[in-house]
């Protein structure tokens, strides 16, 4: 571990965030290829109807994602508070219990997801002609879910520690892996929606296991034997109450999504399969704010743990700066050429019309997300976990959802005021986030 740690509470802030967090963009970029591989894939072997049902199938399994996300973000500042406390016993018991837990839970979620399936592709109001596809594509998908958690447990872990380097390489594996698996079972084999499903619980297994068996053989502060995989009481509560409200703010949040896709699916497949594109790009968009807003999370979770709130805080308003020069782009590009983005796609000429209005107001949120992220990242680093919770169902349940509606549906009518809902619960998320962090209540320690 030693030549791949860092040690985030000292150094130059400018230097510290941005060779941390260049990593995290990669690794968001793979991962966003990784996603957008199934669609592209999708979108070239088959029809709107193909492209409709991963868009949607995506859109549930995010929900997944996301509970999962916030379970391992509570693990990456637990991890990072005692590490920046050189507290090494604790760290080690730390990840064995975040690993047994995450075993139960995986298991637990998967069942659910069975059960539920069908249900949350009817609340969607999924297209007819999409529906047998989205229910493979999600019931496939399910059957991984205990990869998705591992993997995904395993950078938490190593990015708590300040290496954000070899979640990349394990990252690479699963993103290479996916695009040759979607190119047979979906190109060669005719699988459609089905084969990409496929595709990605398989190389999310593969990487799994490549990092557990790399790590085993390096000096990794966890030992991955069977004695070291218990459940610390006094480390699953205070995973359990970082981890509970990001996963419960994650899970609201891509429900938020799927009522937004919803309101999509009921104007039609065009505009189903639109929404869904534009998810796609979003999450290239967002790549810089959020690999900084990670990176933001690890320096401040280590320097709360060393009692170095001010440099955080520092930290801060140099992550920001740095999200809002990177998100510029995105945000000139959809709103001069956004016809070229639903291009990429090879979506047809429904699609590309109901993606450029819906692309004129959403893309405003790439630059305020530049802030929220970011506002975000430092107070879960400093532990401030259930205020993040608690702001994100503000924006998006109480918010982005009924603005959605009402102009969607009522004044705007179509996609066009679908899109500005977005902007609107942004700048609501960081009004509120700016009034608590000048309270300084975040300045206090978890550990």
């Amino acid at each position: 571990m030693k030549q791949t740690e860092q040690n985030l509470t000292e150094g130059n802030i400018y230097k510290s965030l941005i060779s941390f967090s260049i990593p995290f963009i990669i690794a968001n970029l793979m991962q966003a290829l990784y996603g957008t591989a199934d669609l592209l894939i999708v979108g070239l072997f088959t029809d709107t109807v193909g492209l409709s049902s991963v868009a949607i199938g995506t859109q549930v399994m995010q929900i997944v994602n996301g509970l999962i996300t916030g379970l391992t973000m509570g693990g990456t500042i637990l991890v990072g508070q005692y590490y920046g406390a050189r507290k090494n016993k604790d760290t080690s018991e730390t990840i064995g219990t975040m690993l047994t837990l995450g075993i139960f839970i995986s298991l637990l979620i998967t069942g659910l997801m069975f059960i539920s399936t069908k249900h949350l592709l009817n609340i969607l109001q999924t297209p007819s002609e999409a529906y047998a596809d989205a229910t493979r594509y999600v019931l496939i998908a399910s059957s991984g879910i205990i990869f998705i958690f591992g993997y995904n447990s395993i950078s938490a872990i190593l990015r708590g520690l300040g290496d954000s380097k070899r979640p990349v390489y394990f990252i690479a594996i699963a993103c290479v892996f996916n695009i040759v698996l979607d190119l047979i079972l979906v190109g060669a084999f005719n699988m459609r929606a089905a084969g990409a499903a496929l595709a990605t619980i398989v190389s999310q297994g593969i990487s799994m296991i490549l990092a557990i068996i790399y790590l085993s053989r390096r000096k990794f502060i966890f030992e991955f034997k069977r004695k070291n995989f218990i459940v610390n009481k006094d480390k699953m509560l205070k995973l359990l109450k970082l981890g509970g409200p990001l996963s419960l703010q994650e899970v609201l949040l891509w429900m938020s999504f799927l009522v937004i896709a919803a309101i999509a699916n009921s104007l039609g497949v065009s505009e189903s399969a639109a929404v869904g594109i534009v998810a796609k790009f979003e999450v290239f968009s967002m790549l810089p704010p959020m690999a900084m807003s990670y990176a933001l999370a690890s320096l401040t979770a280590q320097n709360i743990g060393a009692n170095q709130p001010e440099r955080a805080s520092k930290a801060l308003n140099i992550s920001i700066l740095i999200s809002l020069v990177c998100s510029l782009f995105f945000f000139v590009w959809a709103q001069l050429h956004p016809q070229s983005i639903m291009g990429i796609f090879k979506a047809d000429k429904d699609v590309v019309k109901a993606g450029t209005d819906y692309l004129k107001t959403f893309s405003i949120d790439f630059m305020l997300v530049a802030i929220k992220f970011n506002l975000n990242g430092f107070l879960n680093g400093s532990g401030r976990t259930t205020f993040a919770m608690i702001n994100g169902i503000l924006s998006s349940i109480l918010v982005r959802v009924p603005m959605a509606f009402l102009l969607a549906i009522t004044f705007l009518k179509g996609l066009i005021g679908l899109g500005l809902a977005a902007p609107i619960a942004s700048v609501v998320s960081i009004v509120v986030s700016t009034i608590y962090i000048r309270t300084n209540k975040w300045k206090e320690k978890v550990i």
